[in-house]
């Protein structure tokens, strides 16, 4: 079947391996790099498009190597009419035609996209079906899921200490690390802090404010007003963009300066 001139419903379709003025090169590496949909907008584009689609789908139902058997027939036989539904709308508008032939093929390509993705999400999508079948198809793959990523294991170590006046420097360091600075593995440390007259019991209860950071010393600027007052803070290290948060580290404190 590959390298071969297939012929269907009176036009010819190639192969995208082996078209040799390029469509399918072209097509793949082009469209599908610069679009999200797979289908294309173009109606010629779409007609050798869906007619690979099914020739492929047909080969790869009907004993080829290997075999999808997870397809019904019943379902390739519907993909199939709704080639012959969209074919025969399309054929009369590539010569001179009427304005209601372009309607007919419009609404005929709506209802042929209507099966094809359902389709390609039902039976395509699966993993019988490989990353290359797939883009022999013309069809995006499937994006992979991203590996778990697991909490951090180790807690911070905050070192509050007064800096110029109205501000509370913070060098951190992985607890128990002679050097400064977040674990390799770390995105950053999120330091959970408040102005408060007493110790807290509860962090995140009473720790309100937030302040992140990835490259030691963090940081902190206060009001005039705020001179004196006791600040209590506690940091936990942080994953990756999806912000995968370890627990949290002994509280610390400091008086601004």
């Amino acid at each position: 079947m590959y390298g071969t001139v297939l012929y269907m419903y009176g036009i010819v379709a190639y192969r995208y391996k082996t078209v040799p003025q390029g469509y399918g090169i072209r097509y793949k590496e082009q469209y599908m790099a610069k679009n999200r949909d797979y289908i294309p907008s173009n109606d010629a584009e779409f007609n050798v498009w869906f007619k690979n689609l099914i020739q492929y789908v047909n080969q790869k139902t009907t004993g080829g190597t290997p075999e999808w058997t997870h397809i019904p027939a019943a379902e390739v036989t519907l993909l199939a009419a709704a080639y012959a539904d969209w074919y025969n709308a399309y054929a009369p508008t590539l010569k001179p035609h009427l304005p209601a032939e372009t309607l007919v093929k419009d609404e005929a390509r709506s209802a042929a996209e209507a099966v094809i993705r359902p389709f390609i999400g039902q039976w395509l999508m699966w993993k019988q079906v490989t990353d290359a079948e797939r883009e022999e198809m013309g069809i995006h793959n499937p994006k992979p899921r991203r590996p778990h990523i697991p909490a951090p294991t180790t807690v911070p170590e905050l070192e509050p200490r007064a800096g110029l006046p109205r501000q509370i420097v913070v060098p951190y360091r992985d607890k128990g690390s002679e050097h400064r600075g977040k674990p390799a593995d770390v995105h950053g440390v999120e330091v959970r802090w408040a102005l408060l007259d007493k110790p807290p019991l509860d962090i995140e209860g009473e720790l309100v404010n937030s302040s992140f950071d990835t490259k030691s010393p963090l940081t902190l600027e206060f009001q005039e007003h705020e001179r004196g007052r006791r600040i209590y803070m506690a940091g936990r290290w942080e994953i990756g963009r999806e912000g995968v948060k370890g627990n949290f580290g002994d509280i610390v404190t400091a008086i601004i300066p």
